[in-house]
């Protein structure tokens, strides 16, 4: 709204009344909402049904509960007394006495920051009265006893959604910030953030999506992804980039790199100051990587199969006519370490040993832990997918980043409610929000494959437990070396989960533990002094016994890795140019796949 120069005093808080804001506020809603729905009425529904059988579990864990009522009623007195202990200490501190808190929120929770929830006595009494009965809740469903592990988890991980949305911080009249903007703006906060949620939903056409970033904020190729190179290579599953060297001479092994394939591969090249694609090139390496096709209705027969032949197998051959190397190494990210890991077992069969050492970032081939994410996958879910999917030929990317949204709940949907519509803000340019958004879909084969021998089967652990081609996948039989980077608090791909690889591999491993999660642990440029890592001797299979012998590093892993990678390249060349070999350049990077 245009402010009027009438109401500087009311701005600031002075003359302000109350019910005529309150007034004015109901009235601009009223208005609002009346003219989304004259404009988008006959959109369609949310939701669809209940096919992760939610209410099953609940329903299963609340039997359970009910028919042990002594335990029942022990986890109640619990609360009970937390909380009249809470009412103690707060008397006792709105009387003058220094008291220690009851319950305090982890240190990476940044709901609380704001400093009123610390130093206003009843701002800090709902904070802990929200910690104290979330903890007990969460504690109560998970000492619920007879419940099957996919119940469990199921309970287990809607009960913490339950929780973080009941957080006082998402509400009105209990954010002291939210509160404090209001009367500042006189409720145009509120107002502004009506008009934000409006535009969400119309946005979403029928879904819902909390726009996390501002879509012109970055433009690829532009102010994002731009580090020189050229396409070198396309066939129907990617386009391989091979960069342009920074340098005079470089390792004489290439390194290629194998992105995951259900996300634009430039969160390795987002920024000058970010971008790992830029480091390796200043560390000396002819550098190529995949950039998988965004994949519609034409791909939907696509399977995992195709993605190794015409993704790291097609790399190959092209990376040999290219720089005339046969030899390279390679890295493979999440996803992609995984189709890595299975194209090694395959070369293996085929005695084809042209990559010459492996590393893996935040990569699963052991899914029996596989984290929240087993939360989604069983076979009703998967078959109630399938059949969605079916008939367009892939999964959509909204269906994906809804799902990894979930897993941080607090830092990828919540904190957007607060600051989108009850702070009435635009969202922060960040690159790597805006990445994040800039999703891609997966062609149903692949999805079906993946996900049941995988996640649901966990047949890659298994020596001959796949076949693709004709051929039996046997993870033993690797045997190059393998560099392993896990990160810390990685909510897709467990560090403990990851930490499985070190059993199966038969090459010497290294495995390295970065502090952060499963983004901001692998992208860490050295020059930010950020994080810390920890390495060891892998002795046993117990990845807890691992890190208690494990010596802790500060700052980034990426020296660590490169100074492992270079034993592995060769000898120093003279850098090698895009187009210099037998394959002509079809247009410059970031290339037309990434635009998809």
């Amino acid at each position: 709204m245009n402010e009027q120069p009438s109401d500087k005093n009311a701005k600031s808080g002075q003359g302000a009344d109350p019910a005529a804001d309150f007034a004015r506020i109901a009235e601009e809603s009223r208005r609002l909402i009346g003219d989304f729905l004259s404009r988008h009425g006959g959109t369609g529904h949310l939701g669809h049904g209940d096919p992760l059988n939610i209410a099953g579990a609940f329903l299963e864990m609340t039997a359970r509960l009910l028919a042990n009522p002594a335990q029942l009623a022990e986890t109640q007195l619990s609360l009970w007394r937390s909380h009249m202990e809470l009412w103690q200490q707060t008397t006792r501190r709105l009387m003058g006495e220094e008291t220690e808190p009851l319950a305090a929120p982890r240190a990476d929770d940044r709901r609380f920051r704001d400093k009123e929830w610390s130093e206003n006595p009843l701002f800090d009494f709902i904070k802990q009265s929200y910690l104290l009965t979330a903890r007990w809740f969460e504690q109560a469903v998970a000492d619920v006893e007879g419940l099957d592990q996919s119940s469990q988890r199921k309970v287990d991980f809607y009960t913490r959604q339950f929780v973080d949305a009941l957080s006082p911080t998402n509400f009105f009249m209990s954010n002291p910030e939210v509160l404090r903007a209001t009367v500042e703006s006189r409720g145009d906060n509120l107002i502004q953030g009506l008009r934000n949620l409006l535009d969400d939903i119309a946005r979403s056409e029928g879904g819902f999506a909390i726009k996390t970033v501002e879509p012109s904020a970055f433009t690829v190729g532009e102010n994002i992804v731009v580090t020189p190179g050229k396409v070198v290579f396309r066939n129907d599953l990617m386009e391989l980039i091979q960069y342009a060297p920074t340098t005079e001479d470089v390792y004489r092994r290439p390194l290629l790199v194998v992105p995951p394939w259900i996300n634009k591969y430039y969160i390795l090249d987002l920024r000058p100051k970010n971008s790992f694609v830029r480091w390796v090139l200043e560390q000396g390496y002819t550098l190529f990587i995949v950039s998988w096709v965004n994949p519609d209705e034409r791909h939907a027969q696509k399977n995992f199969l195709d993605y190794m032949k015409e993704g790291p197998l097609a790399a190959l051959d092209a990376i040999e006519q290219a720089t005339g190397e046969r030899e390279i190494t390679a890295i493979g990210y999440c996803l992609g370490g995984t189709l890595l890991a299975a194209t090694l077992a395959y070369m293996a069969a085929k005695k084809d040993g042209r990559i010459k050492a492996a590393t893996f970032f935040a990569s699963l081939v052991d899914f029996e832990n596989p984290g929240d994410l087993a939360v989604f996958i069983d076979e009703q879910q998967l078959a109630s997918l399938e059949k969605r999917i079916g008939a367009k030929g892939y999964l959509d990317k909204e269906a994906m980043a809804k799902t990894f949204n979930m897993l941080r709940a607090n830092d990828l949907i919540w904190s957007f409610v607060v600051n989108n519509y009850l702070l009435g803000k635009e969202p922060f340019p960040f690159d790597l929000l805006y990445w994040n958004n800039d999703g891609t879909r997966m062609p149903a084969a692949m999805y079906s494959f993946y996900l049941r021998n995988m996640y649901l089967e966990n047949k890659l652990r298994e020596p001959g437990g796949i076949e693709l081609d004709g051929v039996a996948i046997d993870l033993t039989k690797i045997k190059q070396p393998a560099y392993i980077l896990a990160a810390k608090e990685d909510h897709i791909a467990p560090w403990e989960a990851t930490f499985a690889a070190c059993g199966l591999y038969r090459g010497s491993v290294r495995y390295v533990l970065a502090a952060s999660g499963h983004v901001a642990g692998v992208i860490n440029p050295p020059a930010l002094g950020k994080y810390a890592y920890w390495t060891g001797t892998v002795t046993s299979q117990d990845p807890a016994a691992w890190l208690a012998a494990a010596k802790k590093h500060p700052g980034s892993w990426w020296p660590d890795w490169e100074r492992w990678n270079r034993r592995r390249s060769g000898k120093k060349v003279t850098a090698r140019q895009p187009g210099e070999g037998r394959l002509e350049p079809l247009g410059d990077a970031p290339g037309s796949y990434v635009l998809g």
